[in-house]
């Protein structure tokens, strides 16, 4: 079967292909693994023109219509040329271009949309993306129920072409945690981490309210937090400031990816405080190195951890259900969880099991 992944965006200020396809590691590898049994061409548009066959997969870097368009004819040309079995168009913020997509396709060419956090548009943009459902054979979303709101909203006509797939996946693994912890200087038990944007959304100041409270409780708790973006750290830091429990926190910053790695397995506990996910790739990558995840109870998170089996939920805001659950942490077997998390991992959120998932969804298709 031959696989053509589609990017619509261009991306610009990168001119490496090895470099950007280490960038989308997290998605890439996905592809890799559906190359081992099909043929699989990406197409990437960066600034860089070329072509390079990475672990199997044949990348084609473009740089048709650089300038954002609705109507990327050279660029739908290109992937008819391709002679595809599937499309995978990355992302569902590109309905115009998908319907002309459609019309210049053979029929028994089908075309698979994969979520990527997007939400439906508001307005007339709403209408260009329920057009754009007659033309789609299936969806690709983490959850079930994110795809269903889709159609709740009326953009995706029925459920019968939602398709729970993981978004990414993760490039980590298991090391020993005591020459994970040589490496990151961590120190405590149990050992809480946080990675990701310092944002409303994914309500940080919750997290610390509710840790300072519960390391009162339980004084040889730690709480690290690894951040990119920092749009709340200031209020953040008020909080730690004005609290005697402050010393429990502990501010990182930002880290290259690869170190990661030594964090997520020095981490007993990988804590969130999110209210909308497209997937989680960072609970995932915490969980593909056996720690143990406590995070809001949303859809991609549910599914995520099995529904809760493989780690705690708790509502999304709630101080009071996040510093009980912190307490709830103290009577689980943690290495038992933690094996569990790594088990569903590879079951349900690995490379391999993600290209597993596609390409039966494919088979069904054809």
């Amino acid at each position: 079967m031959r696989y053509v992944s589609l990017i619509y965006d261009y991306s610009p200020g990168f001119t490496d292909p090895k470099s950007w396809i280490k960038r989308i590691a997290a998605y890439s590898g996905i592809l890799e693994e559906l190359a081992k049994k099909n043929e699989v061409i990406a197409i990437n548009r960066i600034d860089y023109e070329g072509e390079a066959i990475i672990n199997g997969v044949e990348h084609k870097f473009v740089s048709f219509n650089k300038q954002r368009t609705h109507f990327p004819f050279r660029l739908n040309r290109f992937v008819k040329k391709l002679s595809p079995d599937i499309v995978i168009v990355q992302g569902l913020h590109n309905p115009l271009a998908v319907i002309f997509l459609r019309i210049i396709l053979p029929k028994h060419v089908k075309i698979i949309m994969h979520h990527h956090a997007e939400k439906p548009k508001p307005g007339i943009k709403r209408y260009a993306q329920k057009l754009a459902d007659w033309f789609v054979d299936a969806y690709l979303f983490a959850s079930t129920e994110l795809g269903l709101d889709w159609v709740k909203k009326g953009v995706i006509a029925g459920a019968g072409k939602i398709c729970e797939v993981m978004e990414v996946s993760s490039i980590f693994y298991p090391i020993d945690k005591s020459s994970a912890r040589q490496q990151t200087g961590i120190t405590g038990s149990p050992v809480f981490l946080w990675v990701g944007t310092l944002d409303t959304n994914k309500d940080p100041v919750n997290v610390v309210k509710a840790f300072l409270k519960y390391s009162r409780h339980n004084k040889g708790a730690r709480l690290y937090m690894l951040y990119h973006e920092t749009r709340l750290l200031s209020q953040i830091r008020e909080l730690i400031a004005s609290d005697t429990a402050g010393a429990a926190i502990t501010f990182v910053g930002q880290k290259p990816h690869e170190e990661l790695l030594y964090w997520f397995n020095s981490a007993d506990i990988f804590i969130s405080g999110s209210y909308y996910e497209g997937s989680g790739t960072a609970v995932c990558e915490a969980m593909s190195c056996g720690c143990f995840p406590l995070v809001t109870d949303i859809p991609s998170f549910r599914m995520i951890t099995d529904g809760g089996r493989c780690g705690l939920l708790y509502p999304p805001g709630d101080e009071q259900s996040l510093i009980s659950a912190l307490k709830e942490t103290e009577k689980i077997n943690m290495a038992e969880k933690g094996a569990l998390s790594l088990e569903h991992f590879k079951r349900k959120l690995s490379f391999e099991a993600i290209a597993h998932d596609i390409q039966q969804i494919a088979a069904s298709l054809l």
